[in-house]
């Protein structure tokens, strides 16, 4: 077994798969979360046909007994919790005299909710890797519109934000345990969920999830003493 593991929602494709193979790279024992259980097994497969260790386990994240499940699927596996990556995530676009409830509170339930319920689900084996090593970290999948509201984004924006607040809290509540949190805040991503903006931005001029897995490579290779509570990514001649 690995001497550390990793948990990453979302991980079936895109910033939330790179960050997986980043930290299987490093070492970490994985266990990866996604909603659809076909592209999860695949995303699973590619990863230990690298040789990494990983507990797969398809689940919604908008649920609570899902959230339950997957951090007890991976204290089962792993036996320990160094990282935590809250990557789930989902944006619904309208404006606001169109806005539907059903989308609203899938929003607010996937972006916000969940990563508070992870929290409270891993808080004993994080405050266990903190006590041991002093540098177990939390990644909150936030945006460049959680600092920044839009148009069109604005209940997604609005749970940016708040994955945004909710980070700095962490931080004043679990520092003192050894237990670091960051939010990430980056612009538009070449993933499929920025596929309804390359008519106006193209994937060449985008973000890369290699940008994304970097940063995170070295927030784990920061020292106790440390904390890097936020990071944008912005691209060239972009404004907040």
């Amino acid at each position: 077994m690995p001497d550390r593991a990793a948990l990453v929602t979302g991980a079936s494709s895109g910033i939330g798969l790179a960050i997986a193979q980043m930290l299987g790279e490093e070492g970490y024992g994985l266990t990866v979360a996604a909603r659809r259980p076909e592209k999860l097994a695949e995303a699973a497969a590619s990863l230990r046909d690298r040789g990494y260790a990983v507990e797969e386990v398809a689940a919604n994240m908008a649920d609570e007994d899902a959230v339950k499940a997957v951090v007890a699927a991976h204290e089962a596996r792993h036996g320990r919790l160094d990282v935590l990556v809250n990557n789930a995530g989902v944006g619904l676009g309208s404006t606001v005299a169109d806005l539907q409830t059903k989308r609203v509170d899938m929003q607010l339930d996937v972006n916000l909710r969940s990563v508070i319920l992870s929290y409270r689900e891993s808080a004993a084996l994080l405050r266990a890797a903190g006590a041991e090593h002093r540098n177990a970290l939390v990644v909150n999948m936030s945006s460049i519109s959680g600092k920044a509201g839009q148009a069109w984004l604005s209940v997604y924006s609005a749970t940016k934000a708040a994955v945004i607040g909710w980070t700095q809290a962490m931080n004043k509540e679990l520092n003192g345990e050894g237990v670091k949190s960051v939010a990430l805040c980056p612009g538009f991503v070449d993933t499929p969920m920025t596929e309804f903006i390359r008519e106006q931005v193209p994937p060449e001029e985008m973000i890369r999830t290699s940008d994304i897995t970097e940063a995170v490579r070295f927030l784990l290779r920061t020292s106790p003493n440390c904390v890097v509570p936020e990071i944008v990514f912005q691209r060239p001649g972009e404004a907040l």
